[in-house]
């Protein structure tokens, strides 16, 4: 069997075609659409789609309004992805020298794109977005994504995903990395590329998931061929830690959340009326930690961010008006919002450092807050 196809060995017993009679190109295709990844054409020895027909290329539509799909041809890059056998066989039948391109989204694939591009670093604040990396920090050494990914896995207390045994790997052609997941729980993880100053998880590390492809392992380029690594073969699940990094840096779509809920009555009034007793003390901080704590009941959507930040700027008024200790206080939310939020610990401090200075300014008093 050739090489290429050593990647789908395990459809090895059940072709539509035996291997050796089709092209390569053709048998990785077929094989990609059995596992369910929709695939479509790339430009001969290339990383990038096949072109579009030439009135596509005259005129501007959106890729669901195109007649070309509907017709079975190629055009508009992933939104032309297919599982259909009969399309694959007509597309790569007549053309074996296209590549294969796999349309992430619809596979229900998040994958890793690691680069390893010989570039100077960014500014700071664009190495791990989201995460503040001072000056007393070296940063000799630190040249591309797997730099940057081993040190975001680290923070966590995590093994890079780079490393990751369990999952498909794919060496790329210039030295970089794919690491293939599958998502879960319907999530429609949205892509990045690790360059830009909006979405981005790290430096030279890009997301590929919905509005995105990736290159099926097995193809080949002018550059060479995306080889798989070590002995996994399919996707394994994205990691929990990851998920939470990849929501953290916006790779979710915008839901319209509700504002969060505010303290409830009887918890507001345990507040405004606690005492200086022991036992006045922990009502106090049991009724402000308890929506805190309703967050972890939820994966998402439950507004953790403001309901935290609430959370401590109520504190920060008990604590400036002596109801509270500080440091009982703010290690109890440290703690309650951690569970909630496993592996967020850095934005978890951001916060409560932020809700706290606010709240210190206007102490909280049993009759209201003073001005």
């Amino acid at each position: 069997m050739p090489a290429e196809l050593q990647v789908f060995r395990s459809d090895s017993r059940d072709p539509a075609i035996p291997a050796s009679s089709v092209a390569p190109s053709l048998a990785i295709a077929q094989a990609c659409a059995r596992r369910g990844w929709p695939v479509h054409p790339l430009a001969p020895g290339r990383k990038t789609p096949a072109a579009n027909c030439r009135d596509c290329r005259a005129s501007t539509h959106a890729p669901a309004n195109c007649p070309c799909l509907r017709a079975g041809r190629w055009c508009h890059s992933f939104h032309a992805a297919t599982l259909n056998q009969d399309r694959i066989q007509q597309w790569w039948g007549q053309h074996p020298e296209f590549g294969i391109g796999v349309s992430c989204g619809p596979a229900g694939l998040v994958v890793i794109d690691i680069d390893a591009h010989g570039t100077e670093p960014p500014a700071r604040d664009r190495i791990l977005p989201g995460i503040p990396i001072g000056d007393q920090v070296d940063l000799a050494g630190l040249a591309n994504g797997f730099h940057t990914l081993a040190v975001l896995a680290a923070l966590r207390g995590q093994r890079s995903p780079a490393d990751d045994t369990t999952t498909l790997r794919v060496r790329t052609p210039s030295g970089g990395l794919h690491v293939w997941y599958r998502a879960t729980g319907n999530r429609q993880w949205k892509s990045s590329a690790g360059s830009s100053v909006g979405r981005a998880l790290a430096w030279q590390v890009d997301i590929r998931a919905h509005g995105s492809y990736i290159i099926a392992p097995g193809s080949t380029t002018h550059h060479g061929t995306y080889t798989p690594l070590g002995d996994a073969r399919e996707p394994a699940a994205l990691p929990l830690w990851l998920a939470q990094e990849l929501d953290r840096t916006g790779h979710l779509p915008a839901r319209a959340i509700p504002a969060p809920r505010p303290v409830p009555p009887r918890a507001r009034q345990a507040v405004l009326a606690a005492g200086g007793g022991r036992a006045e003390a922990e009502r106090t901080l049991a009724a402000v930690l308890a929506p805190v704590e309703v967050c972890g009941q939820v994966a998402e959507g439950a507004g953790f961010s403001d309901t935290l930040n609430r959370a401590a700027y109520i504190l920060g008024g008990l604590i400036a008006a002596g109801r509270l200790s500080r440091q009982e206080a703010e290690q109890a939310l440290k703690d309650t919002a951690a569970e909630a939020r496993p592996g967020q610990e850095l934005r978890i401090e951001q916060i409560i450092r932020s809700g706290l200075a606010a709240g210190l300014k206007r102490p909280l008093h049993a009759t209201g807050r003073h001005p």
